[in-house]
């Protein structure tokens, strides 16, 4: 037998399994649900922080728009308009990058 399986069938922590404050959360709850006011903080970079090392100085690859999407999620109705505008947003750029360099070989 397992440690867990024992855990389990001892009868002092029996009321564990049956007790909802030990079971664990839901998929669609863990995550907080944002406004479509608050979207810009998934792509703007006043939000972007790059992680080099983490807490104990190891050596790590990251932004903290991981950590974003790892704890917040866009709300049902906002999702389907996050997608547009962030597709949108990339095309801007994308507008943005190709004009410049026109800008620059006229001066």
């Amino acid at each position: 037998m397992s440690s867990q399986e024992e855990i389990l069938s001892d009868g002092r922590f029996s009321c564990v399994t049956r007790d909802p404050r030990f079971w664990e959360m839901p998929e669609k709850e863990r995550k907080i649900k944002i406004d479509k006011r608050f979207r810009a903080m998934f792509y703007d970079k006043k939000f972007k922080l790059k992680y080099t090392v983490d807490k104990r100085g190891r050596p790590v690859n990251y932004t903290s728009t991981e950590d974003l999407r790892k704890f917040y999620a866009l709300s049902e109705s906002d999702s389907d308009l996050s997608e547009n505008d962030s597709k949108e947003h990339t095309e801007k750029k994308k507008k943005k990058k190709k004009a410049k360099p026109k800008g620059e070989a006229d001066s």
